[in-house]
């Protein structure tokens, strides 16, 4: 069975189960993010740009039961 990694969701799936066992926090910062959103899940699917004026913070932190 293969290792590598296909998709940015296993790369964060990966990343994040190796720091979180050494204890580490996780964060991730974006500044004037644009999102496009999709009206649909075809090829041909329109989206719409959404903008955040600001920051976003995701912060996943694991910490040990003892």
């Amino acid at each position: 069975m293969s290792s590598e990694t296909h998709t940015w969701p296993d790369l964060a799936i990966g990343l994040y189960e190796r720091l979180t066992g050494m204890n580490a926090e996780i964060t991730y910062q974006f500044d004037d993010m644009t999102v496009e959103i999709p009206s649909g899940t075809g090829p041909d699917a329109r989206s719409a740009p959404w903008r955040l004026n600001g920051t976003v913070s995701i912060r996943t932190r694991s910490h040990d039961g003892g």
